[in-house]
């Protein structure tokens, strides 16, 4: 478990920043006690710094998780980012999207959203933004990026693609392996 590179936090901020924007500062400035990124093996987490500095009591052998998983970096020093940071990239998103409940399943099991899919979209949301996707009832279900802006989605055909698939709670079930 090591703090991140300068190259490492920059490439990881850039990806987060897609998400959440600036709000970025709130993960780390939290009024009830700090919060740091940490790597471990090629994954960043989402840890208190008191748990950080007891973790360090564990032998690095031996310490399979810490905290939340953000993603992985991969051998190619690019960051993907995993379902299990929703709960923080919910929070904190500039930009989402509501599904239909026709929609969901679809979206769950891995697909893109259609225009015919798509219930509500945040105004100004530009193209290949980064959004979270919500269900109607707003429960999270995952994240995509936009293909088209707000306004061309409107003028879509029903079956165009509007926002691409990158993660969603589905994988839980799906890649129950490799999830942490």
């Amino acid at each position: 478990m090591r703090p991140l590179t300068e190259e490492e936090t920059k490439i990881f901020f850039e990806k987060l920043a897609k998400y959440i924007g600036r709000n970025i500062v709130h993960l780390i400035d939290r009024p009830d006690e700090p919060y740091c990124f940490r790597l471990q093996r090629d994954r960043v987490f989402y840890v208190s710094e008191a748990i950080m500095k007891r973790a360090t009591s564990v032998g690095r052998d031996n310490l399979l998780t810490l905290g939340v998983c953000f993603g992985k970096f991969t051998k190619t020093l690019k960051f993907k980012l995993h379902i299990t940071a929703l709960e923080y990239l919910a929070q904190y998103a500039k930009y989402k999207v509501w599904v239909k409940p026709n929609g969901e399943m679809p979206f769950l099991y891995g697909n893109h959203i259609l225009k015919a899919h798509l219930g509500r979209i945040t105004e100004d949301t530009p193209e290949h933004q980064g959004v979270i996707i919500y269900s109607m009832a707003d429960v999270a279900l995952g994240f995509g990026v936009t293909a088209r802006s707000t306004q061309d989605c409107r003028k879509l055909d029903p079956t165009t693609i509007t926002v691409f698939h990158q993660a969603d709670v589905g994988e839980y079930l799906r890649d129950e392996e490799h999830v942490v």
